[in-house]
């Protein structure tokens, strides 16, 4: 597996989003199913495994930590705060939460490190940046948490370039992530040039569109009633008509880089700069192995220039978050879309 630096660390170039093992999609896979997928990706030589408090409330950082805790030296590992399931109403059901307070991104920190069966955490992210609390504060909470050695480095997620200055004049930004793919191209507004500018690297989450490129999704109704694609703009149903014109020609420009959808996909990131590692994520072995070989994949100038032609943000119809989403996200925006 080729590598790219990622702050103090060397780690795979595609490495692996865990979330889907617990959350987002529908129902998550079985345990044995989701073991199966990250030792496989262990094997295969992934060397960062993504995380959050978030994903499944506490349920992804216990698999993570269950399955690759004997592993612990193998790999870098990566996880978040920020948000977090609350038990607001005292009934026993979580509710989604974003809390960027010093107190409570100590707490949560502790929460992940018992859930994750280790010492310390390679890069610790800010999930989303809270608004009633300056950046500053979050980062210095975070900051402590490096000199206390419970973190070994900073990173943060849909922040804007702004923001992300700000944050790493209080400490070393190593990472920002944020969704990048040829659909969703607000990284190259100023955030993917910033990171340049500090030498942090870019950590590209949904580099395959949410699957959509991929072809395997051409009807929304198959959807599962809790996958969070049904609330996105790009599925509703007016809109996913119309992107799915671009599949065909999307399909040909795969043929011809003789590599299939998920592949272009990943390799259209790689070419995109030397600091950017995508994370794609899956429930599946044989969709895990053909994601990693991605890294081998060569495209020329030509059909990059004809891949970005075909899909970017004026080609492509819908929002990528809904009303309530956007608010939440500190990002740079082409127009007024998001």
């Amino acid at each position: 597996m080729k590598t790219r630096t990622l702050g103090p660390f060397e780690v795979s170039a595609i490495s692996l989003g865990c979330m889907n093992l617990s959350h987002a999609y529908g129902t998550p896979p079985s345990p044995e199913q989701a073991e199966k997928v990250l030792l496989a990706a262990l094997d295969a030589g992934v060397t960062m495994f993504d995380t959050a408090a978030l994903y499944g409330f506490g349920a992804n950082e216990t698999l993570v930590g269950r399955v690759l805790g004997r592993h612990r030296q193998r790999f870098t590992l990566a996880s978040k705060c920020g948000i977090q399931g609350v038990d607001l109403n005292g009934d026993g059901k979580l509710v989604r939460v974003i809390d960027g307070r010093p107190e409570t991104i100590r707490s949560v920190c502790e929460q992940s490190l018992k859930r994750l069966q280790t010492d310390v955490i390679d890069l610790y992210y800010l999930h989303r940046w809270d608004k009633k609390v300056p950046i500053e504060d979050s980062v210095g909470a975070l900051a402590d948490l490096v000199r206390a050695g419970k973190i070994r480095s900073i990173g943060l997620s849909e922040v804007s370039a702004s923001t992300l200055r700000k944050a790493h004049a209080v400490h070393p930004i190593a990472a920002v992530q944020t969704e990048y793919s040829l659909w969703s191209r607000n990284a190259e507004i100023a955030v993917l040039q910033a990171c340049k500018e500090i030498g942090a690297a870019f950590v590209a989450f949904s580099p395959v569109t949410r699957g959509f490129l991929c072809g395997g999704l051409e009807d929304v109704a198959t959807l599962d009633a809790k996958d969070i694609r049904r609330a996105m703009p790009r599925f509703a149903p007016d809109n996913f008509a119309k992107n799915l014109s671009l599949l065909p020609p999307f399909r040909a420009l795969a043929a011809e880089a003789g590599c299939t959808p998920a592949q272009l996909c990943l390799a259209w990131l790689l070419h995109q700069g030397g600091h950017i590692i995508p994370i794609p994520g899956t429930t599946r072995v044989d969709h895990l192995l053909e994601d990693l070989a991605a890294v081998d994949v060569r495209l020329s100038a030509d059909l990059l220039r004809r891949l970005d032609a075909l899909v970017h943000e004026g080609t492509v119809a819908g929002n990528r978050y809904n009303e309530q989403n956007n608010r939440e996200v500190d990002t740079e925006v082409f127009g007024t879309s998001q």
